[in-house]
């Protein structure tokens, strides 16, 4: 699939290349009344240690990344980030579905980082990140995080139907990631904050807000005056808020919805006006496409001049590609948490790549530095 200009950056360096001397990233947020959103991907980090550089795949640090099967090419990204190889790792299927693990390289005393994302299949990325958590943890790895982009299962975080009796998923695969032998979590986007607390380990949260606003500041297509964010719904205004915020406090609307059902919405207000504005949708994912196509009609029979809609997670299960490519969005613009294969492309669709990102926090936990300062 074609990706949009600046939409991914693999920079693969030579496996012997220390870290400290590669041209690394850094996501920087700076608000100024000049321009729509000022940002810099290119501010020089403080300089670490020669000691904490990053070796060769072969050996001498104790930084090891392994991929799943999930989304192998945004761990190739990180690794090239990082100036590394992925660590190799044996995993196939038998023939009644069930999966085996084999770690090939050793990990004894190391900081290791599985990257699996629980996206579609859900229970089978799932099950293979836990049997690679154990595998690690009974190959006497020092520190296992699982980096987990997309987390999946994320949506089920509390009881939502007025009869009860659901279930509280995301506090079940919280406890399954745990039992199995992690010692931290790195998530992406979770869909609410109190995710967080149904872990009983460190979780660090990042937030894909600065590869999409970066993406937009370079559109002088769009006019800094003429922009709203929307919220596609009143659970989201929080997130809406923080991203009108970075985009020089550009005005806030809401689409007031009511869901009958999982998967299931109808918009039913809008709050705030977006006449003659270009109106920017921003949510956590696009799953179905329901609530951001059914919120995107309302905003263009309000008088909206364009809509982009903007997601960390794109999930696009049908019918969503239909909804999204049907001429009602001018722009799509999601991350590669979750891949996006060939037949999902659309002409409207703009995959960013998120792996400088998780790579620049996945030194920081293994050099024990600051996460947060990462978004100042």
């Amino acid at each position: 699939m074609a990706m949009a200009a600046g939409a991914a950056y693999c920079a693969c360096p030579s496996p012997s290349t220390s870290l400290a001397h590669l041209p690394r990233r850094r996501m920087v947020i700076t608000c100024s009344s000049g321009s729509m959103y000022g940002s810099s991907l290119l501010s020089p980090l403080p300089q670490f240690p020669a000691a904490a550089a990053v070796p060769a795949a072969r050996g001498g640090d104790r930084l090891r990344i392994f991929s799943g099967s999930a989304n192998p090419q945004l761990a190739h990204e990180i690794a090239c980030y990082l100036g590394m190889d992925l660590g190799r790792v044996n995993t196939k299927r038998f023939a009644d579905g069930e999966i085996y693990v084999q770690l090939q390289e050793s990990v004894r005393g190391c900081d290791v980082f599985l990257v699996q994302p629980t996206c579609p299949p859900a229970n089978e990325n799932l099950m293979e990140l836990l049997i690679m958590v154990d595998a690690c943890r009974r190959a006497s790895a020092k520190t296992i995080t699982a980096v987990i982009p997309y987390f999946g299962y994320a949506r089920a975080d509390r009881k939502m139907m007025r009869g009860g009796r659901e279930s509280i998923a995301a506090k079940l695969v919280a406890n399954l990631i745990t039992e199995a032998g992690a010692h931290r979590v790195l998530a992406c986007d979770l869909h609410s904050g109190q995710s967080i607390g149904y872990f009983d380990i460190p979780v660090d949260h990042v937030h894909g807000q600065p590869v999409i606003l970066d993406y937009l500041a370079s559109k002088t297509t769009i006019s800094p005056s003429d922009v709203v964010v929307v919220s596609p719904d009143v659970g989201g205004v929080a997130r809406a808020r923080a991203f009108a915020k970075k985009l020089s406090d550009a005005p806030l609307a809401i689409v007031d919805k009511r869901r009958h059902g999982h998967n299931q919405a109808e918009v039913v207000n809008l709050i705030g006006d977006v006449r003659g504005k270009v109106a920017i949708m921003v949510d956590d994912m696009i799953d179905t496409a329901g609530t951001i196509s059914k919120g995107a009609e309302l905003l263009h029979a309000e008088g909206a001049s364009a809509v982009y809609a903007c997601s960390t997670h794109a999930v696009l299960s049908p019918p969503a590609l239909e909804r999204l490519s049907g001429g009602l969005f001018q722009e799509v613009i999601v991350t590669n948490t979750v891949p996006v294969v060939q037949h999902q492309s659309f002409p409207q669709l703009t995959v960013l790549s998120v792996a400088n990102l998780l790579g620049e926090t996945i030194w920081r936990v293994h050099d024990d530095c600051s996460v947060s300062s990462i978004f100042q």
